[in-house]
């Protein structure tokens, strides 16, 4: 009998919801054009809806007129990026996730104690070259449990370990452990860097992986939370796993023979575009989608200062 298991929660995060409103509310206060340095979450539909609405994306801020209005993604920025920010007058809004700002303040504090920092993390994404900006002489990035052997450290017995917030929980634990096993000084951050809302999608589509013959999940090739998800679901027993942007992107192959499809969402997805995946399935013969859930997000951020309304 086919089923359709649909992992839950889903929808966006509390840090892309209010990073997706700072945008908004930044266009309903100054008009367009806002720039937006980066785009604001990694979801292509999300960028495309705002860009109709008068946002404009960039990659630098030398490509931001002076004077102008500038929204910093919610992966964060370095001190270098605000400085230049400052030095060509613009107006800044800062969308960055209160969860990738409390990573910010850890790197910060931990360099001020003369520690060597290990960053878990990707090569190259944004919220890594944010936190690396903040001490950038005392961070050391580690991307895989494979590279521990070869750190060479100024004080092995002065290290401590922090993480990009997007990583799958279970390869972040093993990197840890390798760490640990041969810097055994090594000290913890005070609390868990991987945001809430990643481990909550990583534990729901281990419970939908070990039964599903084929595991959709919806989210942009460059998001690092919906790429993790793939893995994790592998990992996990799903059969197969695949990652889309929306439903026109399913393979009818996949579903050959398929009798249990897992369906999930990265935490930038609008919900609209897991319903069309589900309706895609239902189109194909599938039944209604089962919701499992392991746990209820009710945290929210407020808005940056520059657009909260003056009491």
């Amino acid at each position: 009998m086919k089923r359709v298991l649909l992992a839950a929660p889903r929808g966006y995060c509390a840090g892309v919801d209010r990073a997706i409103a700072t945008v908004e509310q930044a266009l309903e206060r100054h008009g367009a054009p806002v720039y937006v340095r980066k785009q604001i979450v990694h979801n292509k539909a999300v960028v495309e809806a705002l860009q109709g609405r008068g946002a404009v994306f960039v990659d630098e801020l030398a490509q931001v007129p002076a004077g102008a209005t500038v929204v910093f993604s919610a992966h964060g920025v370095s001190p270098d990026v605000r400085a230049e920010a400052v030095q060509r007058g613009l107006k800044t809004i800062d969308a960055t996730c209160p969860l990738v700002t409390k990573v910010h303040h850890e790197a910060k504090r931990f360099a001020a104690q003369g520690m060597q920092i290990l960053l878990i993390g990707h090569a190259g994404h944004e919220e890594v070259q944010g936190t690396t900006g903040e001490a950038p002489a005392d961070i050391v990035l580690v991307e895989h449990p494979d590279d521990v052997p070869q750190l060479n450290l100024r004080d092995p017995g002065r290290l401590a370990w922090l993480s990009q917030t997007t990583l799958s929980v279970d390869e972040t634990q093993a990197t840890v452990a390798a760490l640990r096993k041969r810097f055994p000084a090594l000290v913890d951050p005070p609390s868990d860097d991987i945001c809430f809302a990643t481990q909550n999608r990583q534990a729901a589509v281990k419970r939908i992986a070990a039964g599903a013959d084929v595991v959709i999940v919806v989210g942009s090739s460059n998001s690092s939370n919906s790429v993790r998800l793939v893995e994790v679901a592998l990992e996990a027993g799903a059969k197969a796993a695949y990652r889309v942007d929306s439903a026109a992107e399913i393979v009818p192959d996949w579903l050959n023979g398929a009798e249990v499809v897992g369906v999930t969402s990265g935490a930038s997805v609008p919900e609209e575009l897991v319903r069309g995946v589900l309706d895609a399935l239902a189109e194909r013969g599938f039944p209604p989608a089962e919701e499992v859930a392991v746990a209820e997000e009710t945290l929210t951020f407020a808005l940056p200062p520059e657009l909260r309304h003056p009491r």
